[in-house]
């Protein structure tokens, strides 16, 4: 029997919330992520925990034990029960009534088997008791240790269920799947089957997906299967990811960090990607990005503009789109210009030009400027523009 010995099974807190639970006779699992990422040794951020007791029970059982209880969404379910600040998402069985391949109606259910049946893939169907015994309902635990993403039962019924699981299915394969097994030919033929259905999805919910999918260590694959299934396109029409596996080829040579909006970059255009409803501040990256990337600006010139990170951006982008190496005097001429200080000020203009002559003074000195990688001073600047 395997069980998982991580130190948040055994933290106080979760085992307090795991007693007062368990106190009347209700059961408590641990369930999904955090009991996957245990086994497979990877970073556990947020507890779930399912239980036969339903919410307004769960409420009951925590003020009993002086636990804070939150109704989060009780009418689904779920109740986050917090304990030395740790917050536990609680939630009831459940089992599916009815879909329509956005949203399910459920109703509580009394078994963990029902309530691993309406969940997407077999590798999120593990349980584990407060003890970290592990329970299997489905099979899954091989699955898991194969780094095998399957869905649960037939694919295509999960999948018409909610058509956001074809691109979690991508996402997870990104995330936990063994690159050279590769993909599931059940999975990617009941999702090219099914791809009208991605045109029922909430563009946000859509832009949430593929950030996480793009966040992964490498997910070229995982896109490059995307778009043999027609999926890619049917996302983002137009979109090419013959830049993306360079990206993270040349992210990896200058020691960037990984940045789904990057990546996403990489593979659309700012026309495309505004259909993700994505945040303001993330479509300016984007569009900067793209902008830096195919302009000719230098490495100096970028770092003067935009700063380091910033400017670093753009040309790991260029070189994605050029299929050039990264080169390590690249940084260097970005930190550079990050650091460098036009030295002209307007007010060394005033009063022999005033308003948009002056702006357009500052800029003809300012690109001169920069042409002579950042050496003529203010005094070879002031007569150069005389």
């Amino acid at each position: 029997m395997r069980r998982i010995i991580d130190g948040w099974v055994t933290h106080p807190a979760t085992q307090q919330i795991c007693a007062a639970l368990t106190a009347d006779g209700a059961q408590a699992l641990f369930v999904g992520g955090c009991v996957r990422n245990a086994l497979l040794g990877a970073s556990v951020a947020d507890i779930d925990i399912t239980t036969d007791a339903r919410p307004e029970r769960v409420m009951q059982l925590a003020e009993a034990a002086g636990i804070k209880a939150v109704p989060t969404g009780i009418e689904h379910g779920t109740v986050t029960l917090v304990q030395d600040g740790i917050p536990h998402e609680v939630t009831t069985f459940r089992r599916d009534v009815e879909t329509d391949g956005r949203r399910a109606v459920v109703a509580f259910a009394d078994t963990i088997e029902e309530d691993a049946a309406r969940r997407d893939f077999t590798m999120n169907a593990l349980y584990a008791r407060p003890d970290g015994t592990v329970l299997d309902p489905l099979n899954g635990l091989p699955d898991l240790e194969a780094r095998r993403v399957r869905f649960i039962g037939e694919a295509q019924d999960r999948i018409r269920e909610d058509y956001l699981r074809s691109l979690r299915y991508f996402r997870f394969h990104a995330w936990y799947g063994d690159e050279e097994a590769g993909f599931d030919a059940d999975a990617l033929a009941a999702i090219a089957e099914n791809l009208d259905g991605l045109s029922t999805l909430s563009r946000e919910r859509v832009g949430a997906e593929l950030l996480k999918l793009l966040g992964a260590p490498d997910p070229a694959p995982s896109v490059a299967a995307m778009r043999s299934t027609g999926v890619l396109a049917q996302l983002l029409p137009g979109a090419d990811d013959r830049a993306l596996a360079p990206l993270i080829a040349i992210e990896a040579e200058a020691g960037a960090e990984i940045d789904p909006i990057r990546r996403l970059a990489a593979i659309t255009d700012p026309e495309a990607a505004a259909t993700l409803r994505l945040s303001r501040a993330q479509m300016q990256r984007l569009t900067r990005m793209r902008e830096d990337a195919t302009g000719s600006s230098g490495a100096a010139e970028l770092g003067y503009r935009h700063g380091v990170e910033d400017g670093l951006d753009g040309l790991l982008l260029r070189g994605a789109f050029f299929e050039q190496p990264w080169q390590p005097d690249l940084s260097e001429q970005l930190t550079h210009g990050a650091e460098v200080e036009f030295p002209i000020a307007a007010q060394d203009l005033i009063p022999d030009y005033t308003g948009p002559a002056l702006g357009a003074k500052l800029a003809e000195l300012e690109t001169k400027w920069i042409a002579s990688d950042f050496t003529l001073t203010r005094d070879e600047l002031l007569k150069s523009g005389a």
